[in-house]
């Protein structure tokens, strides 16, 4: 699964450097994904609508082992 949740984060990584930020990888454990947002996206006030309305949206859809995104 790790595999499928890496590829599905470089489809959506240049969204996020576009914006001067990125995204992480950390943990995947019994559906639940850890990610590190870097860059412009870590200090950005919305980046938890970015993680949970973006990211774990994509995810979830693509993926439907993943139960939910945290971020770490």
């Amino acid at each position: 699964m790790r595999d499928k949740i890496e590829e599905v984060i470089n489809r959506i990584r240049p969204n996020l450097r576009a914006d001067g930020g990125d995204v992480e990888l950390v943990d995947v454990k019994d559906g639940k994904v850890s990610l590190k947002l870097t860059g412009a996206c870590a200090a950005c006030p919305m980046s938890t609508l970015t993680l949970k309305n973006g990211i774990e949206r994509i995810l979830k859809e693509e993926i439907p082992e993943v139960k939910e995104v945290i971020a770490v």
